[in-house]
């Protein structure tokens, strides 16, 4: 099969051709029907997450058709469609799994990381992790909502009941949320890069309420914020706008430095929240979601043999939406 293999930091992806991979207990084969491209990917690419498996197939936002099954792989059909995220297998054994807190698990493995992902015609996944896709998506409109969507999802579960919510950093997974919270009654305000007019734009056709830089102030005090910029700087910025008891909740799995700020930002009760991960409750709960609300999942696609350039273009903020590898 064709994949695109990352073999180090400051190496561009190589197009080569490799086996295709037989299933294991509880795997299935998928032939790969569309990949998302994430921010994930470029720290991944960049060293910022030093554990890869190299020489390593990138990708954990995957749609694909089963084609095989391994032996004890229950409950899946051949020919069926299916998404698999990030969270690719975890221990079950250690404190966290035993108490449903799977996304802290000390032993996990994940997909495009430590095992093979979908920047490629096939891959293997584990089928209990694996997701049934509402019928509503095309393939390249469902392949973000595996990760941009789920660990989105999360990060929006942790915003509480937040009634008025900053969105700092408008891309794939903000896109999806931002319309997750106006279906559910909530006033979105959306930070971009500044002078980004067009990214502006976007976030007010997607229902936001107010669109405007990041470097500077909402209108109203927020309830909420959550980051999905990767920028340690935003953090104090993002407290200056919570009104007393609110949150900033940090949403990808790198930032950069958070610089040091004055205790005050803090006090009244202000919290500032990670999110690691995701669990297979909030993947069930964010598709079950996704199949009630009809969410426009905006794409721009690339062949698989253009996945550097997709990484590219993502680096430099040209993707509106989500980019999408198409094998």
């Amino acid at each position: 099969m064709r994949a695109m293999v990352f073999e180090g930091v400051g190496k561009p992806l190589r197009e080569v051709e490799i086996p295709v991979p037989q299933p294991g207990p509880g795997q299935v084969l998928l032939r790969v029907l569309a990949c998302a491209v994430c921010r994930t990917d470029l720290h991944i690419l960049d060293g910022d997450l030093t554990e890869p498996t190299l020489p390593l197939v990138l990708g954990h936002e995957i749609v694909g058709r089963v084609e095989a099954l391994g032996p004890g792989a229950v409950g899946i059909a051949l020919g069926q469609r299916l998404g698999v995220p990030w969270l690719g297998e975890t221990c079950g054994s250690c404190p966290y799994c035993l108490s449903d807190r799977e996304n802290l698990c000390d032993h996990p493995v994940f997909t495009g990381y430590q095992r093979q992902g979908g920047y490629a015609e096939f891959v293997v996944a584990d089928a209990a992790f694996c997701f049934p896709i509402p019928d509503a998506y095309s393939d390249a409109e469902a392949a973000p909502l595996l990760c941009a969507g789920l660990i989105g999802y999360r990060a929006y579960r942790m915003a509480g009941d937040a009634r008025t919510l900053g969105i700092y950093g408008f891309g794939a997974a903000a896109h999806i949320l931002c319309q997750v919270a106006v279906a559910e009654g909530r006033q979105v305000f959306a930070f971009t890069r500044e002078g980004d007019a067009e990214g502006q734009s976007f976030a007010l056709k997607l229902g936001a309420s107010w669109a405007g830089s990041s470097l500077g102030p909402p209108p109203v005090a927020l309830d909420a914020a959550i980051l999905f910029a990767p920028v340690g700087a935003l953090v104090p910025l993002a407290l200056q706008g919570l009104r007393k008891g609110g949150i900033v909740v940090c949403g990808g799995i790198h930032m950069s430095p958070i610089p040091a700020f004055d205790y005050s930002l803090l006090w009244g009760e202000r919290r500032i929240q990670s999110v690691a991960n995701l669990t297979r409750q909030d993947g069930q709960a964010f598709f079950e979601l996704a199949a009630r609300i009809p969410l426009r999942v905006e794409v721009q696609a690339y062949p698989l043999k253009e996945a550097q350039r997709a990484l590219d273009d993502l680096r430099a903020g040209k993707v509106q939406g989500a980019a999408v590898l198409k094998p």
